[in-house]
């Protein structure tokens, strides 16, 4: 089986493409479905009493299903379309943490979090009066237990933590954060961008109260993203756009909401891209985590064991491999990351470059390496 051949652009284009943790390249599959629609259901979801409108809301709302069964939410409703991670986690900064927080409280969230699971905490700390506490990782590029268990207290009422880094590719514990959060009176917002290309989420197994991620991490197309959040919990925020849809009745001086899962869906949604990802969810299906757990760390190791040997090459990995996703990023002495990056695409390698942290950000996908048949989606 040649995964590679189900991508047209590796058809189109002579290239290494190495960078799917900024965004994963499309398999013809999810494209044709989205083809598919527009051919032939196209019409806007919840808004038309004619059949085409009908069969449109149905293959719309089909999808919010298939998430829901993905990531095991108890209700379908607990799923809620966003644009993308960043749209949905700024959803919870305005619409739970502006609401919820006060001085004294605090908000506790990892170093290696992603700008969208930070600066939006920043925004309510500074409009709350709340804390923001930090928890850091040790040498091994990882949050040490002694770290959430003195960062995360009684005062804390929210923590922020990405199930793996985008940068350094860890793994947290995040079951275990979760409960000891739980166990404080914390809730917890779960960053899963980079972990649901690559591994099994059970949203009720973790026992998170949100959970976000993007599509276009996952083969997805671009512009769609979802908020899980538990039931109880989404009932009792105020929306955070305000529009066509999520309204119940509208008078004059007082509008009441829709339900769940419109209150939080105003205006017309990106239903090409819900679309698209349900068939994106279906091309995971198909392959399984298994094998794509299979052909990762053979690539990974492959690749780590390899770089290693570099003398002029500092790599920024975690000695434990089974806390190690397939993010591998690295330093080339004395040489600038853009650099780097330029004289790699120069060769039709396609790799992130972060001035920020001197590190290149060498995100594996499905070939390189001369391993055939390679799948990684990062």
């Amino acid at each position: 089986m040649n995964i590679k051949d189900d991508f047209p652009i590796f058809k189109n284009r002579d290239i290494c493409y190495l960078d799917s943790g900024a965004t994963a390249q499309k398999p013809a599959y999810v494209i044709e479905e989205i083809e598919d629609f527009y051919k032939n259901y196209n019409a806007n979801p919840h808004r038309g009493a004619y059949s085409l409108s009908i069969e449109a809301t149905e293959k719309y709302e089909n999808v919010r299903t298939k998430i829901s069964k993905f990531i095991n939410s108890r209700f379908s409703e607990e799923i809620i379309f966003s644009k993308n991670a960043s749209e949905s986690l700024n959803l919870l900064a305005y619409s739970y943490g502006l609401e919820n927080l006060k001085p004294g409280d605090e908000i506790c969230l990892s170093i290696m979090e992603h700008h969208s699971n930070l600066v939006p905490w920043q925004k309510v700390a500074k409009k709350t009066g709340a804390k923001l506490v930090y928890m850091y990782i040790d040498k091994n590029f990882e949050i040490p237990e002694e770290e959430w268990k003195t960062k995360i207290n009684k005062n804390t009422k929210i923590v922020g933590i990405t199930h793996v880094s985008n940068v350094l590719g860890t793994i947290n514990d995040v079951q275990n954060i979760i409960k000891y959060s739980h166990k404080n009176g914390a809730i917890v917002v779960l960053d899963a961008s980079q972990s649901i290309p690559h591994m099994r989420i059970d949203v009720q197994k973790l026992d998170c109260d949100f959970l976000v991620f993007s599509g276009h991490k996952m083969m997805a197309p671009l512009g769609i993203g979802v908020l899980y959040g538990k039931r109880e919990l989404l009932n009792n925020m105020t929306p955070f756009l305000m529009g066509g849809d999520m309204i119940e009745y509208v008078y004059e001086q007082e509008t009441t909401f829709a339900p769940l899962p419109n209150k939080f869906e105003a205006g017309t949604q990106n239903v090409e891209g819900v679309i698209g990802l349900g068939a994106s969810i279906d091309y995971i299906e198909k392959i399984g985590y298994e094998k794509i757990e299979e052909i990762e760390k053979e690539v990974v190791d492959y690749a780590v064991d390899e770089l290693s040997k570099l003398e002029y090459l500092e790599l920024y990995v975690t000695p434990n491999r089974k806390n190690h996703s397939s993010v591998i990023s690295f330093n080339i002495k004395g040489v600038h990351p853009h650099d780097v990056a330029s004289i790699l695409d120069s060769e039709g390698v396609c790799v992130r470059s972060r001035k920020s942290l001197r590190t290149t950000a060498f995100k594996i996908f499905k070939y390189g390496f001369d391993l055939q048949s390679v799948f990684l989606h990062l």
